[in-house]
């Protein structure tokens, strides 16, 4: 950073050079630099990325445990072959239910899939199955789409740098 910013003219009496090869020495420390800088930002970038994966795994898991036999309870309301059908039938599972009752984030402990069948729900049907309120469940329903939003952009912005990294494996 010192040599690029000593004056040209300086330096180059300094070193019994030509400022032309001044100059060129001072443009290949700025891009030296520059390389450096831009390596620094995409290391942050990746941990951030790692540890977004190190968080979303471990919620993941804790939600996927207590899922496991659930699902086929799932899979025959969507069907339509439940016996138990009332005014305020909804199509997510007892599990995901539970979590939006129980929990005090209930976003953050569903898969997307279950955050689209929350958002596609009827906030009437879904605030009659919670024993809410609509606004309450207009509130849930907003927070889960605030939470799919927000794992959409990080997928987006995994694909941009995936696509970025094989760019550069093809430089030298």
């Amino acid at each position: 950073k010192v040599l690029i910013d000593v004056p040209r003219s300086d330096l180059a009496e300094e070193l019994t050079q030509s400022e032309t090869k001044i100059q060129v020495l001072q443009d290949t420390l700025q891009q030296v630099l520059d390389r450096r800088e831009e390596e620094r930002q995409s290391r942050q970038l990746l941990e951030l990325y790692l540890e977004a994966l190190k968080t979303e795994d471990s919620i993941l898991s804790k939600v996927a445990e207590p899922q496991a036999a659930p699902r086929k309870e799932m899979d025959v309301v969507d069907t339509g072959t439940s016996s138990t059908d009332t005014s305020a039938t909804t199509a997510l599972s007892n599990q995901v239910l539970a979590a939006l009752k129980e929990k005090p984030a209930p976003e953050l402990f569903l898969d997307s899939q279950d955050l689209e069948l929350v958002l596609k729900e009827d906030a009437a049907a879904l605030a009659s199955a919670l024993g809410r309120d609509s606004q309450k469940a207009a509130a849930l329903q907003e927070a889960c789409e605030q939470e799919l939003s927000k794992r959409l952009r990080q997928v987006q912005a995994l694909h941009s740098l995936r696509s970025t990294s094989r760019g550069k494996k093809t430089l030298p």
